[in-house]
């Protein structure tokens, strides 16, 4: 079983996540998420995801699990904090970039969720964070964000991120949605997903969504991001001095006068 955890989620667009641990009790996190943590929390650095599974399979099954986790293109290397002390105590982990942080109590969702593969946060100690194959080829090739994604399983909280705002679909059976595949952020095991090509000319060249979307069907449950990172990252790239892009000065007169005077149009 998991650990028992309680939590505080702080923040509205930067947000961090503030774990309360009981003495012996465990958090684990992706390498580099933590914040800040109390003087009588003690980090270790293990192979895999330091689940309970894992710690019983040995040296060999360990680099299996660091295996899998390089698939995913997620570090060989997971992050165990541990409550040393007497008490209660803190450890928090923050966000990468602004959006929100979505806690998943993964025995409302029958002990597994699929998610993004960078969508993990951290999660109770005893939650496994492993791959999840879709089936389907297409999907394969031509997912985006989506061949190989994350699978949480387990009975404790699990926390995961996605970028902007977060919008929550709750699918009846047979019920069709269409998503852009760089939104997908996580869905229950019952949801089914696959890609499926825009089609028609105009829409493929003039239509600015690309060649495919995720067309996911219920029943279950289906967490989007209104703003996947690649998107942002792309914005910001295009307008990078490096990458030719230029400032724009929108609303001001001063706007060209001041590339100008900072060099920028030279």
């Amino acid at each position: 079983m998991a650990h028992e955890i309680d939590y505080k989620i702080i923040g509205s667009e930067m947000q961090a996540v503030e774990i309360e641990l009981d003495p012996q009790e465990s958090v684990v996190a992706e390498s580099g998420a933590m914040m800040s943590m109390k003087a009588d929390i003690k980090m270790a650095t293990v192979f895999g995801d330091g689940s309970h599974e894992e710690e019983n399979k040995g040296f060999f099954g360990k680099m299996v699990g660091a295996g899998k986790r390089l698939l995913t293109g997620e570090s060989l290397f997971m992050t165990i904090f541990t409550h040393h002390g007497a008490g209660k105590s803190h450890v928090t982990f923050a966000a990468p970039y602004p959006g929100k942080i979505i806690p998943i109590d993964l025995k409302e969702f029958g002990g597994k969720l699929i998610c993004q593969k960078d969508a993990f946060l951290c999660a109770a100690k005893g939650v496994s964070v492993g791959i999840e194959f879709q089936r389907k080829l297409g999907t394969g090739f031509f997912g985006g964000e989506g061949f190989i994604m994350q699978k949480l399983e387990g009975d404790g909280m699990a926390f995961i991120h996605a970028g902007g705002s977060i919008i929550e679909h709750k699918l009846q059976a047979g019920e069709v949605l269409k998503v852009d595949t760089g939104c997908l952020v996580a869905l229950t095991q019952n949801v089914n997903y696959e890609i499926e090509f825009v089609g028609g000319i105009k829409n493929t060249i003039f239509g600015g969504e690309g060649l495919f979307f995720m067309k996911v069907t219920g029943p279950g449950t289906v967490y989007l991001q209104t703003l996947p990172f690649s998107r942002l990252a792309s914005r910001i790239f295009e307008h990078a001095p490096q990458a030719g892009g230029h400032r724009k000065g929108e609303g001001s007169v001063l706007g060209s006068i001041g590339g100008l005077i900072n060099g920028d149009n030279f």
